[in-house]
């Protein structure tokens, strides 16, 4: 099947879709793909040291998702 079949075919199954939630989740993923074509600039070294400290300072005051609470919430996306 070439390229353009298959998005003919994935429009069509989207056009079909009834659930909001899963359309927020296309929604996202393609301003995520259209976000990846935007050119990025290199993290300064300060800005790295800021996020690692803002991450240990996130983890000390409990603002952590666990991997098994991560996993539920993916499997509510089906």
């Amino acid at each position: 099947m070439d390229l353009q079949t298959r998005k003919i075919a994935f429009v069509q199954d989207f056009l079909k879709l009834e659930s909001e939630k899963v359309i927020v989740q296309f929604e996202k993923l393609l301003q995520k793909q259209t976000d990846l074509n935007v050119t990025f600039e290199p993290m300064s070294v300060d800005d790295f040291k800021k996020r690692i400290h803002q991450s240990v300072s996130d983890s000390k005051a409990g603002k952590l998702t666990s991997s098994d609470q991560f996993l539920e919430e993916i499997a509510e996306w089906k």
